[in-house]
């Protein structure tokens, strides 16, 4: 499919890393932090609410496969999980894709509030 001028850069699953009947995982190429996937379904489409419930059970079971690899290989102290949907909440490709972000002990000063922290303002509570 085409993204504007350009071909979708996530309807190749070349770079897969992971992959079932409908998804794929990749690593991220702008990483939040050392071992940052994505999980992405196959058929184009933009919206995660516009995902079929086969697709969403492919990218959960994806997502299980992942942590398991990222354990064994990043070993990571938590996860957060997360799905840009619109331009408002900061979605720039045009393609689902869930993020599954490896965190750190300090990997930033105060990780309280996690995903929250989309609005500064309100990820401390």
């Amino acid at each position: 499919m085409m993204e504007g001028a350009r071909p979708c850069p996530f309807c190749d699953a070349k770079d897969a890393l992971l992959r079932n009947e409908l998804a794929h995982a990749r690593f991220d190429t702008s990483p939040v932090n050392p071992g940052h996937l994505l999980l992405i379904p196959n058929r184009h489409v933009s919206d995660f609410f516009d995902t079929t419930a086969e697709e969403k059970q492919a990218l959960m079971d994806l997502m299980e496969e992942a942590k398991t690899l990222l354990d064994l290989r990043f070993s990571p102290h938590g996860y957060n999980l997360g799905v840009n949907v619109g331009a408002c909440a900061g979605q720039t490709v045009w393609h689902v894709h869930v993020h599954l972000i490896p965190r750190y002990k300090g990997d930033v000063a105060n990780p309280r509030g996690g995903v929250r922290g989309v609005i500064p303002a309100r990820q401390s509570y």
